[in-house]
């Protein structure tokens, strides 16, 4: 039996593998592609899908997956704290863009209802592609992203308003009055049901979910949660996307918020991609080529006018100019609701015709520009910045909006809390190097949370979880697993998210050595050769911790009987080695102690070079580091000297001066 919307299906993906290919090496964004996908499959291109319905309904489980990530990737109390933007960056947008939208259409000779009804229309922005595009350039915990989503949650809320009226811009009557308070009686309960959720349930029942280790349960649970807010709020009278957004919320507030987000995003990837095929296919194509000069001089003025609108906004309410303009050129697109609102108003008779025609045309046309009108942003809004003005609609009224989350950088990442890892993160808090565990046992994860641990439950082989982690802004990453094909999953992801970040595996078997070395391991330690001391010992000589002070720190460990670990072997026995450094060059760091004959003398006057046959390549001192100290550098007490030569030369030099 044929299934009509698979044959559906494959045509779209079939088709925009081919276009995003395309796309690709163009250097056009792929939101682009799946736009151009619609346009050609759809009913005004070849006509290639009839399924058109069932696609709007895949587009919509998109719309919902997509905020739900989105929600997921906040918290609660961040959400809290954009009520500024929501709000009053809200209302301002809405009055000025509506406001602007209402004189224009009415100078333009249109009636009043008419004119009102291109104010809801052009107000609201896209939050699908909006919020994909700023997601994907990492910047929605930017000022101007804070700014974008608090204006974009209002717009979703100030919808449902909106198109109760359509009844009465129409021309039919109805009881909006009433119908408006219950919708805000309905949003009231499900937010408060949304916190006592977040706080008291979502993660008492994640925590019982999560201890059987059962993935596929997880999975179950996360849509079943996503899915049920979303129907709440939409038989609210709400939107669909802000219950997804809600509910996204109420699963940032557990401790396995990233864990979700891992399982999620692939089908998230997948039914979004609907969404904007679903709006290519709304573009008539004859009706542009017969229109052209008129709908880009619409297109022109709806993104100026929606610029300075959104600009405005955000200054109002403190942003300096730059984020302002970012805000703005960011909101300057027509959003998906208003196809829902045109809708409503087609079937009154309202709305129709070639207004119709050209308001679909306008906006998809709007969406597709967006990408690039985000791209150029930065370039445009700084050559606005070079313009005499006053200084203060510069820096704005509210600085703090500049800053920026602090982010660890080289830091350690530690894939397992077992006996390696515990090795690990004890090694690197006594070195102060900072670290960031990821487990998987939320039991774990808990006990060591109230002792402090910088750690959080994730399974590391996700992409979202090693992002939430630093993978970017990682030095070192230690996989200290039992899975060995986790180990490889999560080795190969590792080097993909970061090409320079340096990667120590632990496996069971020596058989693992040659694939772990191919996905991109710099160093696997078989437990036939070595445990938890060599791994630790092996982080620190990366970060240059002196010799002596790690071999002092081994004797501790042993002092206090830890039975299984083993003695290091002190020759350099493994055979990878050979293929990573000179076999008689060493790289060593000597700490120069108050007693040494180097205190107080500079380089010129120990003659390394000369005497001893050895180069200095840095001084670490305190938390500076001084590149190739010439001469006249005095040597101080307590600096570590990064020395480079012959092994025999380097054990020489480091027992005279250390």
């Amino acid at each position: 039996m044929e299934i009509p919307l698979l044959k559906g299906i494959v045509i779209i993906f079939a088709l925009a593998i081919f276009v995003i290919l395309v796309c690709h090496k163009l250097k056009i964004p792929s939101v682009v592609g799946y736009l151009i996908t619609g346009i050609i499959a759809g009913p005004y291109g070849f006509e290639l899908i009839q399924e058109v319905h069932e696609v709007d309904i895949l587009a919509e489980i998109g719309i919902i997956l997509l905020l739900f990530t989105i929600g997921i990737e906040f918290s609660l109390d961040q959400f809290l704290r954009l009520k500024k933007p929501i709000l009053l960056g809200g209302f301002f947008q809405l009055f000025f863009t509506g406001g602007f939208s209402l004189l224009l259409v009415k100078l333009l000779g249109f009636s009043i209802n008419l004119a009102i009804f291109a104010g809801f229309l052009i107000t609201l922005s896209s939050t699908a592609i909006v919020l994909k595009i700023v997601q994907e350039r990492a910047e929605m915990d930017s000022p101007h992203g804070r700014a974008v989503l608090g204006i974009l949650i209002f717009q979703d809320i100030i919808a449902v308003p909106m198109m109760l009226f359509v009844p009465i811009l129409a021309g039919v009557q109805g009881e909006v009055s009433s119908s408006l308070l219950q919708v805000m009686l309905k949003g009231i309960a499900i937010l408060v049901l949304v916190w006592i959720s977040s706080k008291f349930i979502i993660p008492r029942v994640l925590y019982l979910i999560v201890k059987t280790k059962n993935r596929e349960l997880f999975l179950l649970s996360i849509v079943v949660m996503c899915f049920a807010i979303a129907w709440l709020t939409s038989k609210a009278g709400l939107s669909l996307a802000l219950g997804a957004f809600l509910a996204g919320l109420v699963i940032s507030e557990s401790e396995y918020s990233y864990q979700a987000l891992g399982s999620i995003l692939p089908f998230k990837d997948v039914f979004s991609s609907f969404f904007f095929v679903s709006i290519g296919m709304l573009f008539n194509f004859s009706f542009v080529v017969n229109n052209l000069g008129l709908i880009l001089a619409a297109v022109l003025v709806l993104i100026f006018l929606k610029t300075i609108a959104g600009s405005i906004s955000a200054i109002i309410i403190g942003y300096p100019l730059h984020s302002a303009l970012l805000a703005g050129f960011t909101l300057s697109q027509v959003g998906e609701f208003s196809f829902i609102l045109s809708k409503s108003a087609e079937q009154y008779g309202f709305f129709s015709g070639d207004l119709y025609n050209l308001f679909l045309a306008v906006s998809v046309i709007s969406m597709a520009l967006t990408p690039f009108i985000i791209s150029l942003a930065p370039a445009l809004a700084g050559r606005i910045l070079t313009l005499p003005m006053p200084s203060g609609l510069k820096t704005g009224r509210c600085p703090c909006a500049e800053t920026k989350a602090e982010v660890m950088q080289e830091h350690l990442i530690i894939i397992g809390y077992g006996i390696n890892g515990k090795n690990v993160a004890r090694a690197a808090a006594a070195a102060e190097i900072p670290y960031l565990i990821i487990e998987m046992n939320p039991d774990a994860v808990r006990e060591e949370r109230e002792k402090g641990e910088p750690i959080f439950q994730g399974d590391a082989s996700q992409e979202a979880v090693l992002k939430h982690a630093g993978i970017k802004e990682a030095r070192i990453i230690v996989i200290a697993i039992s899975d060995r094909l986790a180990a490889r999953r999560i080795t190969e992801l590792a080097r993909r998210l970061n090409k320079n970040i340096y990667i120590i595996v632990r496996t069971r078997y020596v058989k693992e050595l040659e694939f772990l070395y191919e996905l991109g391991a710099n160093e696997v330690i078989p437990e036939e050769f070595e445990t938890s001391i060599e791994i630790f010992t092996r982080v620190l000589k990366k970060y240059l911790i002196p010799k002596e002070e790690i071999e002092q720190f081994i004797n501790e460990i042993r002092a206090e009987s830890y039975e299984m670990l083993r003695s290091i072997d002190k020759k350099d026995h493994h055979f990878y080695h050979l293929q990573m450094h000179l076999p008689d060059i060493e790289i060593y760091s000597l700490r120069i102690r108050q007693e040494s004959v180097a205190a107080g003398q500079t380089f010129a006057d120990i003659e390394l070079r000369k005497k001893y046959g050895v180069s200095a390549l840095a001084i670490r001192r305190n938390s500076e580091t001084l590149l190739n100290p010439h001469g006249d550098t005095k040597i101080e007490a307590n600096d570590i000297i990064i020395l480079v030569g012959i092994r025999e030369k380097i054990a020489h030099i480091a027992s005279i001066l250390g």
